[in-house]
């Protein structure tokens, strides 16, 4: 019953994105919306611990989740074997530029780098101590 709760949460946050982001017009992806109210929400145990439980087992069955994407690339392996060199140079730029990303708003956010030699984490120099 309570892996029912949290299925019933993650749709509720999810269709409640979805309206605000139609709703409002904005420019953002429903789904993005409703999975920042549900991290939000994620503080009130009333929807932690459902979700929690949901989340395990869906975590649990992910493999399954990649058997219609392997169906996919097998009824259209003439595709794959036409445009395969181009999907995989646009696979590997994306997730570098989403990596190099990532580490500019990590180094902007942790306020620039640190000590040679010093554990992560410390102040860049002395007197920042």
């Amino acid at each position: 019953m309570n892996a029912l709760r949290g299925l019933v949460w993650l749709l509720v946050f999810q269709s409640s994105g979805e309206l605000l982001a139609r709703g409002l017009g904005l420019p953002l992806p429903g789904p993005v919306i409703g999975m920042v109210l549900l991290v939000l929400a994620l503080r009130w145990p009333a929807v932690q611990q459902p979700v929690s439980g949901t989340a395990q087992f869906l975590l649990s069955h992910l493999s399954l989740l990649f058997v219609p994407v392997g169906v996919g690339v097998m009824t259209h392996l003439s595709l794959v074997s036409q445009y395969g060199a181009r999907m995989l140079a646009v696979v590997v730029l994306s997730t570098l530029a989403g990596l190099g990303v990532t580490a500019l708003v990590l180094h902007r956010l942790g306020g620039g780098g640190h000590r040679p030699g010093a554990p992560p984490g410390l102040p860049a120099k002395d007197s920042d101590v």
